[in-house]
Parts: C-alpha cells; structure tokens; sequence
C-alpha cells in the first residue's frame, strides 16, 4: 500500500514541476527529438536563449543528486530501510513507476498533444511532436539511468544514512 501512496505523491510532485518548467519550454529544448531541437537552433527568435549542452549536464546533475536525496530520506526515514538491496529494489521500483507515468501520461498524453509546447516557427512539424517511439526510447534510457541512481540510494542508505 505504501508503495502506491509513495508513488503517487512523487507524480504530483513530478507533474507539477513539468507544469513550472512549462512556462519557459526553450529551457527543456533537449527533451524534445532531434529535428525539433535542430529548428529551434535555426530560429532567430531563440538564439541566445538556447540552454547550451553544458548546462544541460548541469541540471541533469544536480537534479540527480537532488534525486538521490530525497529518495534515500523517503525510504530510509520514512520506510524505514537500512540496507542497500531494500534501498536499490524499493527505487528502483519507485523510479519506474515515475518514468512511465512520465513517458505514457506527461510525454504521450499531455507534452505531445498540448500547443503549449510547441515553438513558434515549428508549427509544421507536427510529426515530430507526436513522435511517441522518442519518448519511450527516452524512458529506457530512464531505466538504465535508474540503475546507477538507485544504487546510489542503497549506498547511502546502508553506509550513511
């Protein structure tokens, strides 16, 4: 039951803030498929507003390590965890939850469907953003990531926390 509880509060908070950055979407331009990204980069409009690679590995990280956190607090403290099987397992199992609520309902569902995410001077490319093989390929990458992330909780939460 905790698991459901969990993972639910954590695709409130995953939602709303894929609602905040909705507001400024030339910030997550890398999250959109290549072509789109490439026409961006061609707009006047956008050009010193593109985020560059090198900021984009820096939000990546530090939205990593905030990850990290929060999930070896939640399942240390509140699940009460101690070692890194039970930390490792439980998010991993948390964190595939979140990525197909991410790739199915906030990418398939809303990002792909919503003008609100569409570029001026992109309107065109319609295929591109119901291009819904990108975001599952984007979510198995999640996966792979979810692996080094969640061994990093059962780390902490066997030898620090």
């Amino acid at each position: 039951m905790i698991i459901a509880v969990e993972s639910i509060i954590l695709c409130i908070l995953f939602t709303v803030m894929v609602y905040i950055m909705s507001k400024n979407p030339i910030a997550t331009l890398y999250n959109y498929p290549p072509k789109i990204q490439k026409r961006v980069k061609t707009i006047p409009e956008y050009k010193d507003k593109i985020p560059t690679p090198k900021n984009k590995f820096l939000v990546k990280s530090i939205a990593s390590i905030v990850i990290v956190i929060i999930i070896s607090l939640i399942l240390r403290y509140i699940n009460g965890y101690t070692t890194f099987i039970e930390g490792f397992g439980y998010g991993f199992i948390i964190w595939t939850i979140v990525n197909i609520y991410d790739a199915l309902i906030i990418d398939i569902c809303w990002f792909c469907q919503d003008s609100k995410f569409v570029f001026k001077g992109t309107e065109d490319m319609t295929k591109e953003y119901h291009n819904y093989w990108f975001h599952i390929k984007e979510s198995l990458k999640g996966e792979v990531i979810a692996l080094i992330v969640c061994a990093l909780v059962g780390l902490i939460i066997q030898y620090i926390l």
